[in-house]
């Protein structure tokens, strides 16, 4: 299973319907489960995040200095990763980030850039970067 746990909640029609669809395309490939939880201080924020996420997961938080992948390499990641663990959980954190003991609870951390994007914005990139990973990995056209 994929787990996503973000902290917000999207407001705006045009993310909700793109989450909407790359949820969507995903679910074709492998069950996906996304979890909102209500924007607090960033403690209370961690501890909601961990009354999501189980000892067997593989946690992968999204932070800013966190390792970066191209297309294929996070593909790769997902593929070697459901070899050992059932659940790959990741994490997007509210405008003031990701408490310091989820992110030693982390197995990864992983940036898309060293800019910084709006929560909201950034789990349609997630989206869609796990959609690509999985027509990458079932030899799909769809990845250039």
């Amino acid at each position: 299973m994929i787990k996503i746990i973000c902290v917000g909640k999207l407001k705006e029609n045009y993310l909700v319907s793109a989450v909407e669809d790359y949820y969507k395309r995903i679910s074709k490939y492998h069950k996906i489960n996304l979890i909102e939880l209500n924007d607090s201080t960033i403690e209370k924020e961690a501890n909601l995040i961990e009354k999501h996420i189980s000892k067997n997961d593989y946690i992968i938080s999204l932070v800013i200095d966190g390792l970066k992948l191209n297309s294929l390499e996070l593909a790769k990641k997902i593929d070697t990763t459901f070899i050992s663990k059932s659940t790959i959980t990741f994490i997007i954190g509210g405008s003031n980030g990701i408490d310091k003991k989820i992110i030693d609870k982390s197995d990864c951390c992983l940036s898309f850039s060293n800019l910084t994007f709006p929560h909201q914005l950034f789990r349609v990139m997630l989206l869609e970067q796990i959609y690509r990973s999985f027509k990458i990995l079932n030899n799909e056209t769809y990845h250039k």
